[in-house]
């Protein structure tokens, strides 16, 4: 657009606050407009985030979100010790025993068992289960890292994933002797109950979870 210049009678600050003042109207409507949205966008997302926020994920990879502690959700800095915790306190009882013999000892190698996962609600574990596909592309692929609600170890409370590399590593080492054992080879952090494993060490693992015959029920 042209400008024609003032003439030499006119006076230019009237002109000069004309010109800021337009902006400035608009910038304040526009101000105006983004307060009044991000108000109904709050109201209306307080009121759905609870059952459609996607969970977000913990420094350790847990997830926590919709669904919470109650459905598997595990907080920073659990250990197997922790009874208030449902991943913990809903493993079974032979498992959880087991792993807490085994963490007395591992404490007096200055190394904590801490827990990534444990038991999860079949409503986690599909949760968990659509995310992997999301991220894998596929059902096939997802299969070798995540099982359903039907055939999980965790839902049903057979399953702990360890935390931290130095737990994981003195399960290998020690694990056997308590019954602990890695099941997949591409999951070190995967440990089930083995009891014969005390007398007889841990049977060989599966390369992934789609070699488990349990994973075909």
């Amino acid at each position: 657009m042209n400008h024609t210049p003032p003439s030499a009678g006119t006076a230019v600050r009237p002109t000069h606050r004309r010109r800021v003042a337009g902006p400035v109207a608009v910038i304040a409507a526009i101000a105006a407009t983004l307060a009044c949205q991000a108000q109904n966008s709050s109201s209306s997302s307080s009121s759905s985030s609870s059952s459609a926020a996607p969970p977000s994920k913990g420094p350790r990879g847990e997830h926590h979100g919709a669904l919470g502690e109650a459905g598997g959700a595990v907080p920073e800095g659990t250990t197997v010790f922790d009874e208030d915790v449902p991943a913990v306190a809903n493993l079974r009882p032979d498992l959880r025993k087991a792993l807490r013999r085994a963490a007395k000892e591992a404490g007096g190698d200055q190394v904590a068992l801490y827990v990534n996962s444990g038991w999860r609600s079949p409503q986690y574990q599909n949760l968990l289960l659509r995310q992997a596909i999301a991220r894998y592309g596929s059902e096939a692929e997802a299969a070798r890292w995540v099982a359903t609600a039907t055939t999980s170890p965790h839902v049903s409370g057979e399953a702990l994933d360890v935390g931290r590399s130095d737990a994981t590593a003195w399960l290998t080492e020690h694990g056997a002797r308590y019954g602990l054992c890695q099941i997949y080879r591409n999951e070190p952090w995967h440990y089930e109950l083995r009891t014969a494993a005390i007398e007889h060490g841990c049977p060989p693992m599966y390369a992934d979870p789609t070699q488990d015959p349990r994973m075909k029920k």
